[in-house]
């Protein structure tokens, strides 16, 4: 072919080829359109292409979109939260409805030994993942999810930086046993700080029997169920590096007399002693503490192996002087599979140290040095005119900075876990799990206090040591099978397993004084000579338990409408008497999707709507081993023909019928999912009933060889409401609002505490101590009657003498120095019975906000400090500035120290708990850092509460909740500044 012909062939093809264009963009035309959501809503950000093309546009903020498309064409629309929808184009107009998808619904939440969807769940769980978590400085993963789950009471009573929250879900069930939830790491037990809170993905609670049973007498109080980070399978390698620095102050200071306060009053007449000095003994003992803490973690691998390691260390400052702790934690999760995922391994270990200065006999720090700081006479002086710690002879009176700086010590704690699994699926649906787990826990502490310290030098000790050590070994062999399957619409998942624990606790101490050299400290501590004479203390003890459960759980659904979950754990356990060391836990629930039913499908703004009810029984074990075996102790000795004998005496009767705390447990609840998901949530409601509550009681010696016993006799009802609402009150293409909203009551009753067998010699018990001198309880249970009554005088007014007036047993007004037993009251109740927690957070473009308020109201605090420093007759000791004013504007107290009603308080309060505000860096998609954020948060900021008291969040836990004691450290504001960033 010559150049002439090739020349004219390509000219004719290129004509062809254009015309044929023309012809095709001849047939396109210009579609216009509008979307909108089942309610109405324009929705912006909905991407727009043409089937089988690259074209695509998207709609802007009032949902409409404009496009060039050949008619005939399919338009395709896709948009997250929605479900994709294809539109035939036959017109210039195309209008189209969008539905919302079931993506929600298809989460998968966490159970016991394995997952489910959200949308086939029939009992009480909640679920909380990593991006809904509380930010900045928190302490362990209960703080991660405060005020973000109905019924979890979760609170930060301490600002020590050793610990940890306090947590109770559905309140308090038991008199003598923990009412503490079942804490899972990975399905291994473990606390609340196992694992770093930046190491956690998600927290699962299950709430009510039928979801917990299947833990058996592990699961009376709940189940907590942590999951770490794991890393996905095709993941390229991955770094994270996040930090951050944090500092705090006092959340509210007390008000003291000061100096100038002290010279005043005195010259006024009152009885106070001038020194000469001037000394804020709080600000002596106090410091800007600055805190920080890194977190590294490593990932990668691909289908077959994946890997993820992570380093998290944490060095936090107190805000007194010399408390501290820190904490290194490393994890390693690896994870292979062999024969197309038919074989699965895991290996998971975690290796936990903290090492904190220990600044009391056993505790991190000694709380009675912040009470001596607040008595103590501000014009006293630190140091005397020897340079020796001030001391004065005055009862209970110490020098706290002394007493902080002449200690020293060092408790040093090490945990490592080592988990493994293996998962095999012979056949499809099939699969068989092994999993075993050892948990090694060790403890060191050493305590010294110097010649100089106020023990020596005003009581005569010449020098305390104190060490002491503890081991815990905890091993779990789990075996699991389950089997799912589908038959058109029916679909059922069948799990059976077999669980085998056994821990053994080892711990021993030694005490010991006047020390030759203050040198050697507690290293050298039988140097000493007070053991030699025999006044030193030296002990050792060892327990072991088994635990054994078998167990079962089907679940079935039809359609995904009708729902059935089914559970029995058999469980044996050597803590149990002889003739009940086994045990059945039986649960059942169901659920019924309304909102699936064909009646329901024109009802547009419902999404989801579910309702559901189970039932389930679950137990308490109790917390010492041995408790239904006899126990002997080693008595006095006597001299017997010139030999001294060791006696033997019983401290514990047998009972062989020992058994478990029973809890049956009705929980119906709602799950609905309304405008397009614009508003979901759930309702719960429960009643829980404890039986065979275990207590001890009298009983005659003989028959009995001691005169008590313990025994499952009690009973105790909690019954509830809890309310969870998730709403989007705001979502444009550039800014999103996302809220949810927690609220939460409790009423408790105590049914029965006797039986015909074993009886308390009244129907009421006391707990709680005013301390001494007062030395009365503060709590009163009464059958009948809720945990937490605080039972005492109730004043009605004051004298012209300045005696308190009471109210007495008739009703008429009493003196308070006539006042006998009888005329005591309940006062009041240290247990909030309204929980609300409200959360939000605000996205607009690269910023982000958070907000999290919580509130607790409908209790009171028993305020210990007004109780003791608000008395003006003891004027050895500081006094709160109001001391001195008059009682109900009347006249200056003048009675002795009493526990009265006046000094109980409204704890009612309103947190502004958590507010942070954070940064997205736009980062380039080739670039090294694939992710960069910073962030500022508060921690307790704002509390709005008519409280006197430094915090009005105080203990709830055990059976004197709502004591504002008097050796405390008290909570902090902490303010943080952190960075994060993805390589």
């Amino acid at each position: 072919m010559n150049l002439s012909k090739l020349l004219h062939r390509s000219a004719f093809s290129t004509i062809v080829m254009l015309l044929l264009n023309l012809n095709l963009f001849a047939q396109q035309q210009e579609i216009k359109g509008t979307l909108r959501s089942s309610l109405g809503e324009q929705l912006a950000g909905v991407t727009v292409t043409i089937k089988g093309a690259t074209r695509s546009v998207i709609t802007d903020t009032n949902g409409a979109f404009t496009i060039y498309a050949p008619t005939g064409s399919t338009l395709v629309f896709s948009s997250v939260g929605f479900q994709g929808k294809e539109v035939k184009v036959t017109g210039r107009n195309i209008n189209e409805i969008l539905q919302v998808a079931d993506n929600t619904l298809n989460e998968v939440v966490v159970i016991g030994y394995g997952t489910q969807k959200k949308g086939e769940v029939t009992s009480a769980i909640s679920s909380v993942s990593a991006k809904d978590f509380v930010k900045g400085a928190v302490r362990d993963a209960g703080q991660l999810i405060q005020g973000k789950v109905a019924g979890l009471s979760v609170s930060t009573p301490s600002g020590d930086p050793t610990a940890g929250t306090q947590i109770m879900l559905r309140g308090i069930s038991s008199v003598l046993s923990s009412s503490q939830p079942l804490i899972l790491v990975d399905g291994i037990p473990g606390a609340l700080n196992t694992v770093a809170p930046e190491d956690i993905q998600s927290i699962d609670i299950l709430k009510d029997g039928s979801a917990a049973a299947i833990y058996g007498t592990r699961g009376s109080n709940g189940v907590i169920l942590i999951t770490t980070k794991k890393n996905g399978s095709d993941r390229k390698p991955g770094l994270e590096y996040s930090s951050y620095v944090s500092t705090q102050s006092i959340a509210r200071q007390l008000h003291l007399l000061n100096v100038d306060d002290y010279r005043r009053l005195k010259s006024q007449g009152v009885n106070f002693e001038d020194l000469g000095g001037n000394t804020d003994w709080v600000k002596q003992i106090s410091r800007q503490p600055i805190s920080h803490t890194h977190n590294l973690t490593l990932s990668g691998g691909n289908a077959i192996s994946s890997y993820t390691a992570s380093v998290n260390y944490r060095n936090w400052q107190g805000l007194f002087k010399r408390s501290d702790n820190k904490q290194l934690i490393g994890r390693i999760s690896l994870n292979h599979s062999m024969f197309e995922n038919r074989l699965k391994f895991n290996v998971n270990t975690i290796i936990r140290n903290t090492r904190y200065w220990e600044g009391g006999d056993g505790m991190s720090f000694n709380t009675n040095i912040y009470r001596q700081a607040i008595i103590r006479n501000p014009t006293d002086m630190l140091k005397d005119s020897s340079g020796a710690w001030q001391e004065r002879d005055t009862y209970d009176y110490i020098n706290p900075v002394g007493s902080l700086m002449e200690a020293d010590g060092e408790n040093d704690k090490k945990e490592m876990r080592l988990t493994a699994s293996v998962i095999f699926t012979p056949i499809k649906d099939l699969n068989l799990k092994l999993l075993g787990a050892n948990t090694m826990f060790t403890q060191m502490r050493g305590y010294y206090e110097t010649k100089n310290n106020v023990s020596t030098t005003k009581y005569g000790r010449n020098g305390y040591a104190s060490t002491g050590s503890t081991d815990t070994r905890d091993n779990l062999l789990e075996l699991t099978a389950d089997y799912s399957k589908s038959f058109g619409d029916h679909r059922f998942t069948i799990l059976s397993g077999y669980s085998y624990q056994d821990q053994t606790y080892q711990n021993s101490y030694i005490q010991n004084w006047d020390f030759p050299t203050d040198l050697y400290t507690y290293n050298n501590i039988y140097t000493g000579n007070a053991l030699r004479r025999g006044e030193a203390n030296v002990g050792s003890l060892k327990n072991a338990s088994k635990l054994i459960g078998n167990f079962a759980r089907l679940n079935y659904n039809f359609d995904e409408r009708y729902l059935l979950m089914a559970s029995l754990r058999r469980e044996g356990s050597t803590k149990f008497g002889e003739n009940y060391q086994w045990g059945n836990f039986p649960a059942v629930s169901i659920g019924w999707r309304i909102s699936r039913e064909s009646f329901m499908q024109s009802l547009n703004f419902i999404h989801n709507l579910k309702i559901r009810a189970g039932f389930g029984v679950t137990g308490t074990i109790p917390d010492q081993p041995y408790l239904s075996q006899v126990s002997l102790n080693y008595g006095a000795r006597y001299l017997n023909n010139g030999v001294w004998v060791q006696s033997i005496e019983p401290v514990r009767n047998p009972n062989p019928d020992l058994r478990w705390e029973r809890k049956n447990e009705v929980n119906l609840g709602i799950d609905f999912s309304l405008l397009n998901d614009r508003l979901s949530g759930s309702i719960d409601f429960y009643r829980r009933k404890t039986k065979d509550m275990l207590y001890e009681y009298p009983v005659p010696v003989p028959p009995y060889l001691f005169p008590s016993i313990i025994a499952n006799v009690g009973e105790m009802e909690n019954k509830g409401l809890e309310v969870f609402l998730q709403f989007v009150p705001v979502q444009t293409n550039q800014f999103r609002w996302n809220a949810n909203f927690t609220y939460s009551t409790n009423k408790n009753k105590l049914v029965s505490i006797s039986n015909d067998k074993f009886q308390t010699t009244n129907d009421f018990l006391d707990f709680g101590d005013a301390g001494s001198p007062i030395t009365t309880s503060t709590h009163r249970v009464k059958v009948g009657g809720p945990i937490g009554d605080f039972f005492g005088y109730r004043t009605i007014d004051i004298d012209q003498n300045g005696q308190w007036i009471i109210e007495g047993a008739d009703g008429k007004p009493k003196n308070i120095k006539d006042a006998v037993y009888a005329d005591k009251h309940v006062l009041g109740n240290g247990l909030p019975k309204h929980y609300i927690g409200f959360n939000n957070s605000f996205q607009y473009k690269n910023i982000d906000l958070s907000v999290n308020i919580r509130a607790a109201l409908g209790f009171q605090i028993l305020n210990f400090q007004r109780m003791y420093y608000e008395n003006p007759r003891f004027t050895e000791y500081n006094r709160l500035s109001t001391a001195f004013d008059k009682i109900y504007g009347k006249a200056v107290l003048a009675s002795d120290l009493e526990y009265v009603s006046y000094y109980l308080e409204d704890g009612d309060f309103l947190k502004i708990d958590n507010v942070t505000l954070g940064y997205k860096f736009n980062v380039k998609k080739d670039g090294l850092i694939k992710a960069a954020r910073v962030y500022a948060n508060g921690l307790n900021l704002v509390t709005i509460t008519g409280y006197k008291g430094i915090d009005p969040e105080v203990n709830r836990l055990g059976l004197s909740p709502g004591n504002d004691e008097l050796n405390k450290y008290p909570t902090t504001r902490t303010f943080t500044f952190g960075i994060n960033f993805n390589f």
